[in-house]
């Protein structure tokens, strides 16, 4: 076959769909499949970066009202009876969780203080760490996509181009209106995958940086209010 018939055969045949769901639709139902999971993996990290953006958000307000009432010289007493029934933020859950567990001691008429301190610092360390882990949740849903988001958009990749090979070899016609196609719709599904990972890392990141500055400020604040109980617990004595 010679040059222009090649030509004329090229202009014969139909052009092929070029849009982002033509890529889809004519893509080998293999690499559907690693397109349509990235999607659902973006769509789910997204959420995730609502979610944790607005609790964070919403958590350094509540923090920052709950430390001033604490420091305002507030009785102690007074902040358990309104937060004992709803702790709503991790520094107040601390301070309720201390306060239960020094009321049980005091009301319940014990004989010795010696251990309470012991026993308030646990009863903190729990709670901090409880608070903890539920700023963390789903986080590894970012790192996961991170990782791997690129490493599966690069499989659907590897996929299509091989079945672009095995069309082209089918039809021995290598015009790059036949091959244009196919890679266009093997490159594609590398896009979705890096869709998905790049703010799935940059976030989680963020997130990670988030969740040790809370982690620090409520142990600050659970060291603090156990010195107050100690300093009470020592006058009592």
């Amino acid at each position: 076959m010679n040059p222009a018939d090649v030509a004329q055969t090229a202009m014969a045949a139909p052009s092929a769909d070029l849009s982002l769901i033509g890529l889809f639709l004519q893509a080998h139902f293999i690499v559907k499949l690693v397109m349509a999971g990235l999607v659902l993996a973006s769509v789910w990290v997204w959420a995730i970066i609502i979610d944790k953006t607005i609790l964070f958000g919403r958590m350094k307000r509540q923090m920052d009202r709950f430390e001033q009432t604490f420091w305002s010289g507030q009785s102690l007493e007074e902040l358990y009876r309104s937060l004992s029934s709803r702790p709503n933020h991790a520094m107040a859950a601390i301070f309720v969780a201390a306060m239960r567990e020094w009321k049980r001691s005091y009301e319940g008429g014990a004989r010795s203080f010696a251990g309470l301190t012991q026993r308030l610092d646990k009863v903190m360390d729990v709670t901090l760490a409880r608070e903890v882990e539920r700023l963390e949740a789903r986080l590894l849903v970012l790192a996961t996509v991170g990782s791997a988001g690129p490493f599966i958009g690069l499989f659907g990749t590897v996929w299509g181009i091989m079945t672009s090979f095995q069309s082209i070899a089918a039809s021995k016609n290598t015009s790059l209106a036949v091959v244009a196609p196919g890679i266009a719709e093997a490159l594609f599904a590398t896009a979705i995958g890096l869709i998905a990972a790049i703010p799935a890392t940059i976030f989680y990141n963020k997130f990670v940086s988030q969740v040790n500055r809370l982690a620090l400020r409520l142990e600050g604040f659970s060291d603090e209010f156990s010195a107050i109980l100690s300093r009470q617990i020592d006058e009592r004595g």
